[in-house]
């Protein structure tokens, strides 16, 4: 009875969303301020997964004006959890094919956010170098999930390398966020689901490297982001535990 009622209550307030942010988006489209707030509305349902979601900022750290946000990309429920957290004016890149899920993928485009084809890369890099050209100029940041794919309790996966291209282009720093644990997590038919914990985590200037030396960079975010989720899902699971 309770995965009927979440279900659709679920799909009641998505479809509200999509259709409330259509037509507003309509008036002013592709403005990239929209992406946060929308993103806000969806996060907005975590509660209805039975799930806690903390959030933590670095300590006396202001965020960058633009920058390459990077995330790790488990599974859908990332629409509830991380989709909370996108900053202003910021834009996410996602596959192509988001454009032809009904409501949200028109709802997707219309905000602002970037579609590329991960099918033919060289496609897929020449849109995001246009993008380097324009984040300061448009005063946006782009959000990217450099797995190029959900990771679906594999852990985190590679990196490709078109995020950190992108930012040494457009000279402007990495901020990695790292969202706890949440595959295999959430069940529909138990009221509470436990925490997921949100950190942003301190920029990493990309000042100095070259584009000879992207997978260097690459490398060190992976590690930096690794190091942080293996402390966070340990901390998740040890308060769980506690909370039972």
């Amino acid at each position: 009875m309770l995965v009927i009622l979440r279900t659709m209550l679920v799909m009641l307030l998505s479809i509200s969303i999509c259709v409330v942010g259509l037509i507003y988006c309509f008036f002013s489209p592709r403005d990239p301020r929209h992406v946060a707030t929308f993103g806000r509305w969806f996060g907005r349902m975590s509660p209805l997964f039975g799930i806690q979601v903390e959030v933590r900022r670095p300590a006396g750290v202001t965020l960058p004006k633009n920058c390459i946000y990077i995330a790790n990309h488990q599974n859908n429920y990332d629409m509830v959890t991380v989709a909370s957290v996108v900053q202003p004016r910021t834009v996410t890149v996602g596959k192509k094919s988001l454009l032809w899920i009904p409501l949200f993928g028109p709802l997707y485009w219309l905000t602002g956010n970037l579609l590329i084809d991960r099918n033919n890369s060289s496609r897929a890099h020449t849109t995001l170098s246009k993008m380097a050209l324009k984040i300061k100029k448009q005063n946006i940041s782009i959000w990217i999930f450099p797995e190029g794919t959900r990771s679906r309790g594999r852990g985190l996966l590679p990196f490709k390398t078109g995020a950190f291209y992108t930012a040494i282009a457009a000279e402007v720093p990495i901020v990695p966020i790292c969202v706890s644990n949440t595959s295999n997590k959430i069940k529909l038919n138990r009221w509470s689901n436990g925490l997921v914990i949100i950190e942003i985590l301190p920029p990493v200037a990309t000042t100095g490297y070259s584009p000879e030396q992207v997978r260097a960079l690459t490398r060190n975010c992976w590690e930096v982001m690794k190091k942080k989720l293996d402390d966070l899902n340990a901390e998740v699971t040890k308060r769980d535990i506690l909370n039972r």
